[in-house]
């Protein structure tokens, strides 16, 4: 069976990486089954809404390469609360057959003719019970310890006319008795009906609540799967009827468990980074995270270990059998390694190009053809020890511009002294100058030799090279950094720092 499922986020500020989690899962089941997934954009709560955050939402998608058959527009986007039309946009939302507008500030009229239709069949009625009344309902309820649900029978006045101010309730029927759902991951649930409330279905203001909109806008845009957080279980029942009420056939539910920090705690701000962009703003890979996230409760199963997926494989292999029930653990030292499998299988190229923005932000401009074919040759030599790309920034800043010379405690060698340290560095500085050809396997080789010659350990040598050159204890491969840096670069700095230490022998013989 085809799938066509949806992610529904309301503009009310950044994409929660739980969020992105539950879409990945819903594009991941499209795209399995050779179906169509779309984003539809819930704001229809206008006192949260956020400019911006359609815009924001819409950029996540892109940057993590989930790609949408049905979606906001750029004539839509323009014609929401403020302008979230982007270059990135889609030039027609509904180009896979999705019918709009996905939007739903933009579909206030179909909202109003289907809570009409139950008003009219019996399954719904008219409200205007203040928020004051409504307040004093619910503290009742409380002082006689029971929880508050509303029903028809509490209304405080009956004979409420369609054009004066009022809420559109759904009835629940029957009134006793039970309503449930089959869940794809929690089997069969069952919910009382004397426990579920006569729900706002259209507020005064004309606009849905969640409740009518999601269901209509399920069923009218052909939604087979319904993939949600668990948050949204105890809503379920009320959909349910609805779809009952409708004489629609109920999508397939599955409601996801929740994600958890490593403190076993629903995953919040205290855990860190909670957005998409704030994951990209520290150095992940949109490869890596996506892999990660869609390991957070699916697992491919059938004794398959694997960890590390490309897109094209969890495509192949994902299916909702594989949707664990219980909570997920979000592990950063999982992501962490994770991104570094996936760092490493760029190619060079593109490797450099993903390192441009960050060296930027670093204070290194990558911004030459000479300083671009710089990077190129670097970044195969720091792949290795890159976990994120925010990594690279002190790993390269001493090949694009000079250096202090170091203390003189980073210049003496391990179990050395000044003067042995000087003398050693004389002698590196020397065959520097001549040797031929200043490659880094040549180069190495002779270095060694030349610890032979002098009864230093390869440790001690090349701590006092690595140190006057670069700056730093830890560096790519050395002898491939010197070639890197050439020659000249490397005898200046050698010959600054063998002048510093010199000075040190003499004032410390």
């Amino acid at each position: 069976m085809k799938a066509r499922t949806r992610f529904a986020p309301s503009p009310t500020g950044e994409l929660h990486i739980g969020g992105v989690r539950t879409a990945l899962f819903s594009w991941l089941l499209a795209r399995h089954t050779g179906g169509e997934f779309y984003v539809r954009i819930e704001d229809t709560d206008q006192d949260r809404y956020v400019p911006g955050a359609t815009r924001r939402i819409l950029e996540a998608f892109d940057w993590l390469g989930l790609t949408l058959d049905g979606g906001p527009d750029h004539e839509e986007l323009q014609t929401m609360r403020t302008n979230e039309d982007y270059p990135g946009a889609l030039d027609d939302g509904e180009y896979r057959g999705v019918p709009g507008p996905f939007v739903q500030s933009h579909r206030l009229p179909i909202y109003k003719h289907w809570a009409e239709w139950l008003i009219e069949h019996g399954y719904a009625y008219r409200a205007n019970e203040t928020p004051e009344e409504l307040a004093r309902m619910r503290e009742e309820a409380q002082a006689r310890k029971q929880t508050f649900v509303f029903r028809e029978e509490m209304r405080l006045r009956t004979d409420v006319r369609p054009d004066e101010p009022h809420v559109i309730r759904m009835r629940v029927l029957p009134r006793e008795g039970q309503t449930e759902i089959n869940d794809l991951i929690k089997g069969r649930v069952v919910f009382d009906n004397s426990q579920i409330d006569d729900q706002v279905l259209l507020k005064a203001d004309g606009f849905p609540t969640y409740h009518l909109a999601v269901v209509v806008d399920d069923h009218l845009q052909g939604v087979t799967h319904v993939l949600r957080g668990d948050d949204w279980l105890s809503s379920a029942p009320k959909h349910v009827l609805l779809y009952r009420y409708f004489g629609w056939q109920e999508p397939q539910w599955a409601h996801l468990p929740n994600v958890l920090g490593p403190d076993g705690k629903k995953l919040s701000k205290r855990h860190g980074a909670q957005s998409v962009f704030e994951f990209r703003d520290q150095g992940y890979i949109p490869e890596a995270l996506v892999n990660f996230l869609a390991l957070l409760g699916w697992a491919p199963g059938g004794g398959d270990e694997q960890n590390v997926f490309t897109v094209q494989e969890l495509i192949e292999k994902f299916s909702m059998e594989g949707v664990g029930s219980s909570p997920a653990v979000f592990d950063y030292n999982k992501l962490d390694w994770l991104n570094g499998v996936h760092i490493r299988r760029l190619s060079d190229e593109e490797f450099a190009h993903r390192l441009e923005p960050f060296l930027a932000r670093a204070g290194i401009p990558i911004d030459t053809p000479q300083r671009r074919e710089l990077l190129r040759r670097i970044a195969p030599h720091i792949k290795e020890r890159t976990k994120k790309l925010t990594d690279a920034a002190p790993l390269v800043d001493f090949f694009f511009g000079d250096i202090a010379v170091p203390p003189i405690e980073a210049l003496v060698g391990p179990k050395m002294d000044a003067p042995a340290s000087a003398h050693a560095l004389q002698a590196a500085l020397k065959l520097v100058e001549a040797f031929e050809p200043f490659d880094d396997q040549p180069l190495e080789q002779a270095m060694r030799q030349l610890c032979a010659e002098l009864h230093l350990k390869p440790t001690q040598l090349f701590t006092i090279i690595r140190n006057a050159v670069t700056g730093k204890s830890v560096t790519p491969p050395l002898f491939a950094t010197m070639a890197i840096l050439g020659r000249e670069t490397c005898r200046l700095r050698m010959r600054r720092a063998l002048e510093a230490l010199e000075q040190a022998a003499l004032r410390h013989p």
